[in-house]
């Protein structure tokens, strides 16, 4: 622990947001699953609305520099992806 106040403070909201972060990526990596599942059962129509469920979930995410804009279009474009090749 450090001695200095300010130190003290960083190290207390660093550990805020590293719990906050942890507790966002979480819930993005859940809708991400259950697209990923549905895509594996082939239920396309209930993987298209749980995409859209995870666009939304990692846009918030992306808005709230959990994560980087361009990781954010990589993780919705890998969904798309997988839609779309259970669609054909």
């Amino acid at each position: 622990m450090p001695n200095i106040k300010s130190s003290i403070r960083s190290v207390k909201t660093d550990a805020e947001r590293r719990a906050k972060n942890a507790a966002v990526k979480s819930t993005v990596k859940t809708a991400f699953r259950k697209v990923s599942d549905a895509v594996k059962a082939g239920n396309a129509d209930e993987a298209k609305t749980f995409l859209a469920v995870a666009c939304k979930k990692i846009d918030k995410a992306a808005a709230d520099h959990v994560y980087h804009k361009n990781t954010a279009a990589r993780r919705k474009s890998r969904l798309a992806k997988k839609i779309s090749a259970i669609v054909k």
